[in-house]
């Protein structure tokens, strides 16, 4: 029997060019949390920390930096992740 591990299953799965297109099209929103993620913990701020400074819920917070829901969080709610941690938000644009 194979070893069938998550990197053999993903290098598996990108093989087919569907699951490829739509694991490509989610790769800036997963990058965004992982920079989420990044900040808060940076700051030495909790999920429920934050999300008191925030006056949400702390499940907002897990929601929003978890890979478990395929969301786009709103500008404005990232605008607001970022200044309770007392940062602001730039866009840059890119060529591809």
């Amino acid at each position: 029997m194979d070893d069938l591990s998550f990197e053999n299953f993903k290098d598996e799965a990108l093989k087919n060019t569907a699951v490829k297109k739509e694991y490509d099209a989610l790769g800036p929103v997963f990058e965004l949390r992982r920079k989420l993620i990044k900040l808060r913990t940076a700051k030495g701020v909790t999920q429920e920390q934050l999300a008191r400074i925030m006056g949400t819920n702390k499940s907002n917070i897990s929601r929003l930096e978890s890979g478990e829901n395929i969301s786009y969080p709103t500008f404005k709610t990232i605008s607001k992740y970022a200044a309770a941690l007392g940062y602001k938000v730039d866009i840059e644009f890119r060529p591809v």
